[in-house]
């Protein structure tokens, strides 16, 4: 059983409790409920913003504690001055986030993105009521007919969907209620880390999805290669946490993307 495996087999279990311990009414109470969700994809496609989504990640399986200091408020408030969208990880058996992680970031007005192991409705419409605009959606833990089902059920909810794929083979899982496509250079199963995975995707993206490139970015040549090759998109998340001040680390590197020569 590989990392991904068996953080799938603990999402089950995981699940199974929440909807035990919440119903769904309970979940359509919420304060965000009821709240419009802000489009990753405008805040993607404007150019005067960066088009990184900045993540808040405390720990990984592969790289273990990344930064147990920082606070979700002031690192994603620092994102939100020039990123297109804040990326919270609520897993919190692997990677240390919670839900609440989430709320707590909530009161930036750029899109944020529920970074999780998405396999059950349910976690959609909890994404919903704690207020994330945009949802993960995995292809290599779902089926084409479940990343379906899961996109309609967060179409109908007003999010967007971000549906990760790893390898041409994936691209199958592509629909119409996708809003952008991302390619992870992590292999989820091996945790090997290329951006030439994304650069030999690119061209098989359906041109109207916004694509996103996950993973292995640490420094602005990359995304101007990506750019240059069509991404719009740059989720990056070790590299601003793994800083002692992620804050900072983001500021920095949008002053070195916005002076970088094209």
């Amino acid at each position: 059983m590989n990392i991904l495996d068996t953080i799938i087999a603990n999402k089950r279990e995981e699940v199974k409790l929440r909807k035990a311990n919440t119903g769904i009414a309970a979940l359509e109470q919420s304060v965000y409920f009821n709240r419009t969700p802000l489009s990753l994809r405008q805040f993607l496609l404007d150019e005067t913003r960066t088009g990184i989504i900045a993540e808040f990640k405390r720990k990984s399986p592969s790289k273990g504690i990344i930064n147990a200091q920082a606070t979700v408020e002031e690192v994603t408030s620092a994102y939100a001055q020039a990123a297109s969208g804040i990326s919270v990880l609520t897993d919190e058996a692997f990677f240390g986030g919670t839900m609440a992680d989430l709320q707590k970031a909530r009161f930036n007005q750029v899109p944020i993105l529920r970074k999780d192991f998405m396999i059950d409705e349910y976690q959609v419409i909890e994404a919903k009521s704690i207020g994330a605009d945009v949802i993960l959606l995995i292809a290599a833990c779902l089926s084409p007919k479940e990343v379906k089902q899961l996109a309609t059920v967060a179409k109908g909810l007003g999010l967007e969907v971000l549906l990760e794929i790893h390898n041409e083979e994936e691209l199958q899982h592509v629909c119409d209620e996708v809003d952008c496509v991302g390619v992870n250079n992590r292999n989820l199963k091996t945790f090997d880390v290329s951006i030439q995975t994304s650069l030999n995707l690119i061209n098989k993206i359906p041109t109207d999805k916004i694509a996103v490139a996950e993973s292995g970015i640490s420094n602005v040549d990359t995304i101007v290669t990506l750019r240059n090759a069509g991404f719009r998109g740059f989720l990056i998340g070790e590299n601003f946490m793994k800083q002692p001040n992620p804050a900072i680390a983001f500021a920095d590197f949008v002053h070195q993307l916005k002076t970088k020569p094209v």
